[in-house]
């Protein structure tokens, strides 16, 4: 780890109109988990008197720099913490969207660390923190890729593209875990996708109707699934789905009234007595509630594998 053995120091540094800037000057430098960069100093925003003369001016540098003292012991604890294996609880708030995005400028802002950039940005809907990773989650991410995700050109992403894109998350996901912002290694732990060609998986009736009386840790997912299965809905489709969008049609049926995420055009989907019966009791709002990625990530694979289907079977089939 690039921290360990690091040294924190409060020094000064003259400015113009008779003021001295503190900062702390670390040695070796540490990595700074905003940026992605090694750093040495960390400019604290504290400014003394140059030549205090008066009294108050001399109190007033006491002060700044009683708090500038504050500042590095609490840097140095967190050194320390690293240093024994425990995780400064304030680094995992920090985002790790922004420390994937700084590094991904770091490595040149090529094509293919952008477009990883930019799934992991939608899988997450533009927040995630770096203590939101888990194994699951970020297995969660390529389910995403293959049964979610569209490619420039609109079409579903293929496996092997899936797999390229869940090895840049992996490679950011290992320098996080060498910089200390990790307490696992979660990038060993992520399982690419099995190379099943072209093809992509359907289930048979049966299969859904197997599947369908299997129980399922998360209820909503188990209808979302079920619904999504009946319907041809996305994951983010049903994530955004509103009871406003379930309307009662001309002929006495019902439909919805949705733009999908996969056209981007209005249209009104007929959908069944079984899938609106899936949608639990009407009401106001979301309609699978608390339906997210990461649900989807820790229940589907154990769900599925209950119903003994042995399938590569994604949120979308």
């Amino acid at each position: 780890m690039t921290n360990i053995c690091t040294k924190v120091t409060v020094r000064k540094r003259p400015i113009k109109n008779g003021q001295t800037s503190l900062y702390l000057d670390f040695y070796p430098p540490i990595r700074n988990p905003k940026t992605g960069k090694l750093s040495r100093r960390e400019y604290l925003g504290l400014y003394i008197y140059t030549n205090p003369v008066e009294r108050f001016q001399q109190e007033y540098n006491k002060s700044m720099i009683q708090k500038a003292e504050i500042i590095k012991c609490r840097r140095t604890e967190s050194i320390i913490n690293e240093e024994y294996g425990f995780l400064d609880r304030n680094k995992g708030k920090e985002s790790f969207l922004e420390y994937f995005k700084n590094l991904m400028i770091e490595r040149g802002s090529s094509q293919n660390w952008a477009t990883a950039y930019m799934h992991f940005h939608n899988y997450t809907h533009g927040e995630c923190r770096f203590c939101d990773l888990t194994v699951p989650y970020c297995q969660g991410f390529l389910d995403y890729l293959l049964s979610d995700a569209c490619m420039h050109n609109g079409k579903r992403m293929m496996g092997t593209t899936a797999n390229n894109n869940l090895t840049k998350l992996k490679c950011i996901l290992a320098i996080a875990y060498e910089d200390g912002l990790l307490k696992e290694n979660i990038a060993k732990k992520l399982v690419r996708a099995k190379a099943h060609g072209n093809k992509r998986q359907f289930l048979t009736k049966e299969e859904l109707l197997q599947l369908s009386q299997t129980p399922c840790k998360s209820d909503v997912l188990r209808r979302a699934g079920l619904f999504s299965c009946l319907t041809g809905l996305r994951l983010s489709d049903c994530i955004r789905l509103q009871w406003e969008n379930i309307v009662k049609l001309a002929d006495g049926g019902w439909g919805m009234d949705i733009i999908t995420k996969k056209t981007s055009t209005a249209a009104i989907l007929p959908i069944s007595e079984e899938a609106l019966q899936l949608c639990g009791e009407r009401s106001t709002g979301q309609v699978f509630k608390n339906l997210t990625n990461s649900t989807v990530a820790l229940y589907l694979k154990p769900w599925i594998k209950a119903s003994g289907i042995e399938k590569h079977i994604t949120f979308h089939c």
